[in-house]
Order: structure tokens, then C-alpha cells, then sequence
């Protein structure tokens, strides 16, 4: 009785938990396809290719501006590269010892503790780790591209659409980066239950949903500037 329990909600849970995960995001791109500027990506996409439009210009001024521009996003894929290749490597010390303590662990709440259970488990976060480098280490390689391109449009004749191919390309690649890096946090609390992974991925969820809709930072704005007049 006490395996069956476990085994359904092992069975039912985690599926669950990517189903919130991954449906959020498919809520997030319907959004972003068809109305970009109800959401943070898609206003940030949008300033992106204007700024990028005025830099055609070839002012001094404005090339520098875009060298350290792109050095932030550099920085930032970077660090999204870096913390995803420590979480690996953390995960493949955890795996040594983990059939060595699983007889710990026999409790419904920590689900599951079978030998194809845990090799599941470490095997589907260390994919999502893996594709969240790829996409970081592409995504490197578009924005070290763009950097050069963009600095080259006010002396050869480049063409413009080219250059803004690249460029979202490579900011494209980071936010896929940095979005399958978040989502691998629910799949690494599954080591403590299947309970876990769902309250994490409503936590994430609920996190995404506050900083990726632009409508939340709209209305505390209007409310904000309400006050204001309120007291002048």
C-alpha cells in the first residue's frame, strides 16, 4: 500500500510540475507573439530593435554605448553559463553517493527512491543543465557577433537586417538560457519528493509571471503617479 502511494505520487506530481513549468511558457509566448507589449520581453525586444535602428547613424557616442551594452548581456549569459556548469558538477558528486542513502529515505513524501527512480531523476535535471549551456554558449557566440556588427555599421556597409538577426538571436538564446536554468530548480527538488517539485514550480511560476508581465509594473506605476498628484 505504502509503494503504490508512493509511486502515484511520483506518477502524478512531477508530470504536474512541468505541465504548470512549461504551460506558463507557452502562455508567455502566446503573449509575446501576439501582444509584445503586455509583456517585459517583448517592450525590452521592441527598444532593442529601435535602438539598434538609431545606431545606423554611426555616432561615436552611440557605438560605445552599444560596446557596453552588449558587455552587460555578455556578462549576464556568462554568469548563467557558469552557475549552470557548478550545478552540474554538484549533481554529479550528489549521484555518487545518492544509491548509498536511498534506504534513508522511505517515507511517501520523498517519493520513489528505486535505482531507475534516481537515475530519472539526476538524468532529466543534467539534460535541462546541458541544453541551458548550449543555449548560453550560442548565445555567447550571436552577442560577441553583434558586438562586432554593430560597431561596423557606421563604416562598411553592412546590411541592417542581417545585424538585427544576430543580435535577437543571440538575446533570444540567453532568456531560452536563463528560462531552462529556472526550470531545472523543481527537477533538482525532486531529490527531496515529488511534493517539492510542485510547490517550486508554483513559486517559479508565480515569480516569472510578476517580472516577465509588464502589466503589473504598469499599474503600480499608475498608482504610484496617482499618489503623487494626489498629495501636490
Amino acid at each position: 500500500m505504502a509503494t503504490d502511494a508512493i509511486n502515484y505520487l511520483d506518477t502524478i506530481l512531477v508530470p504536474l510540475s512541468l505541465f504548470i513549468t512549461i504551460g506558463y511558457h507557452l502562455y508567455l509566448w502566446h503573449h509575446l507573439k501576439h501582444k509584445p507589449s503586455h509583456t517585459t520581453i517583448g517592450m525590452n525586444m521592441l527598444k532593442r530593435r529601435s535602438w539598434l535602428r538609431e545606431l545606423n547613424q554611426g555616432s561615436e557616442k552611440k557605438g560605445t554605448l552599444a560596446v557596453q551594452s552588449l558587455r552587460n548581456a555578455l556578462m549576464e549569459t556568462i554568469l548563467t553559463a557558469t552557475i549552470t556548469i557548478l550545478i552540474t558538477l554538484a549533481v554529479a558528486a550528489l549521484t555518487n553517493n545518492t544509491l548509498k542513502v536511498s534506504n534513508l529515505f522511505t517515507s511517501a513524501f520523498f517519493g520513489s527512491q528505486t535505482g531507475k527512480t534516481i537515475v530519472l531523476k539526476y538524468g532529466s535535471a543534467t539534460i535541462f543543465l546541458v541544453a541551458s549551456f548550449l543555449c548560453s554558449s550560442m548565445a555567447l557566440g550571436f552577442l560577441i557577433d553583434a558586438n562586432f556588427l554593430v560597431n561596423a555599421l557606421g563604416e562598411f556597409s553592412i546590411n541592417p537586417t542581417h545585424t538585427e538577426t544576430i543580435f535577437e538571436r543571440g538575446f533570444t538564446l540567453a532568456f531560452v538560457g536563463d528560462r531552462v536554468l529556472c526550470m531545472t530548480f523543481p527537477l533538482l527538488f525532486w531529490m527531496l519528493g515529488p511534493v517539492p517539485v510542485v510547490v517550486s514550480s508554483i513559486a517559479l511560476v508565480w515569480g516569472l509571471r510578476e517580472r516577465d508581465f509588464a502589466g503589473n509594473l504598469s499599474t503600480t506605476m499608475n498608482k504610484t503617479r496617482a499618489l503623487l498628484e494626489g498629495e501636490c
